[in-house]
């Protein structure tokens, strides 16, 4: 990882203050070094460091300055596969409580939140998700049948009061899941830096690791001005994995994905677009999801040019949506563009591997790293302190799996990209 300074975007702008997390200037011991100063890393150093274990966060940028700070704000429950799917993949014992954990995440984000007094215009106002077509709609009634045969708290929306909670016509059907909600991710993550380091962790941003070898039964982990001589090594890179642990970055694919954000909207226009609050992603072959602000601007969010860029014109075809859902849009000022990485697993779950001894990493969170990289830093937490691994909610491999030409995923997610709203365009 190089240091690279923190993106322009709306949270940059409006996100609090990060805490003072200077660079790592000589060499110290710890019990535990965290290497990515996201959710998962700082979710980690939290928790151990609440445990008493002495942990060092080294970031190469700043706290969340990957797709930790850059994301659409959503704290989503749940898994990106439907519940029978996890129970028909891992059983009903740990696909039960990959279920359970994952749709209980968001608790363990707003419960973070509350008790650490984190300033990020934190909203529990439910996640919507959508269908506008015939296929979308059915999956949306499986969804509602199996969230109800496990007791969940959903309520199913018909085209009516969909039109009511999002002020367009757009939408067949719709669920809401009161679990979920919204955050100024940026402010999270310094949020959860800020927590960590009165806890007890040491977080050190500017801090690029170059390598990290096994040294005498512990780690040495190396960094342009020092090193950190560590028992475990937790590596919390996720899409932005460099070379430090080479086959770890080719089990996950980086896509971006875009945000634009516009001006404050007038007030009659902010009650009618999710007027309850929360946030709302589409089921469609293109994803797009958006939501309203505390200052009410909206902030769309979906695929974009897969490189980094501020360019409106590469966020054209979010502002062209948002005007087609609300035509009282047309004239209003978009103010904020930026996008980052997430990262993908072939098998859409969250990947926890264990690639050495004393060596643990969590990533992939396909769209759901607010709440499950929270969840994801605990989960490395509790393994660090002995918990077995067959008691981790997540699946726990030791082989590294690559993926098979890795190095042509920017062609292969274009395409995919583009194929995927041909088929939402033509309802297929």
């Amino acid at each position: 990882m190089q240091t690279r300074p923190l993106p322009p975007s709306l949270y940059a702008e409006t996100a609090a203050p990060a805490p003072d997390m200077p660079p790592l200037d000589g060499s110290r011991r710890a019990s535990v070094a965290i290497v990515g100063g996201g959710f998962t890393g700082l979710s980690a150093a939290l928790h151990l460091a609440e445990a008493g274990v002495e942990a060092v966060v080294l970031e190469a940028s700043t706290a969340g300055w990957g797709a930790s700070g850059r994301n659409g704000g959503q704290v989503n429950p749940g898994l990106i596969h439907d519940p029978d799917t996890v129970e028909r993949d891992f059983g009903p014992d740990l696909g039960g409580r990959m279920i359970a954990r994952s749709y209980g995440a968001p608790d363990v984000v707003f419960a973070l939140i509350e008790r650490h007094g984190i300033a990020c215009e934190a909203r529990r106002g439910g996640t919507h998700r959508v269908a506008f077509d015939r296929r979308s709609a059915a999956g949306i009634a499986a969804l509602v049948s199996q969230y109800r045969r496990r007791a969940m708290p959903v309520e199913h929306l018909g085209p009516e009061a969909l039109a009511a909670r999002t002020g367009t016509d757009r939408y067949r059907a719709g669920l809401v899941d009161p679990r979920g909600g919204t955050v100024n991710p940026l402010g999270y993550a310094r949020g959860l830096a800020r927590a960590a380091q009165k806890a007890g962790a040491a977080v050190h941003g500017g801090t690029p690791v170059t390598a990290a070898r096994r040294d005498g039964g512990l780690w040495r982990v190396e960094t342009e001005r020092g090193t950190v001589t560590a028992e475990r090594l937790v590596l919390a890179t996720n899409a932005y994995s460099d070379g430090l642990w080479p086959k770890l970055r080719r089990t996950v694919v980086p896509v971006y994905s875009a945000v634009a954000a516009s001006e404050p909207l007038p007030a009659d226009l902010v009650a009618r677009i999710l007027p309850t609050g929360g946030g709302l992603y589409e089921m469609g072959h293109d994803t797009v999801y958006y939501r309203v602000d505390s200052a009410g601007r909206l902030l769309m969010g979906g695929r974009g040019p897969q490189r980094d860029t501020s360019d409106p014109a590469d966020y054209r075809h979010l502002v062209a949506y948002a005007e087609r859902l609300w035509p009282a849009l047309s004239g209003v000022r978009w103010t904020h563009f930026w996008n980052g990485q997430l990262a993908i697993t072939p098998d859409h779950y969250p990947h926890f591997h264990e690639p050495a001894e004393g060596v643990f990493a969590a990533l992939g969170y396909n769209g759901r790293g607010i709440a499950m990289a929270t969840v994801a830093g605990y989960l490395l937490a509790r393994r660090v302190l002995g918990d077995p691994a067959e008691a981790i909610d997540l699946p726990v491999t030791r082989a590294l799996k690559p993926i098979p030409f890795h190095g042509l995923w920017r062609p292969a997610v274009e395409a995919r990209m583009l194929y995927g709203r041909l088929r939402d365009v033509l309802g297929l």
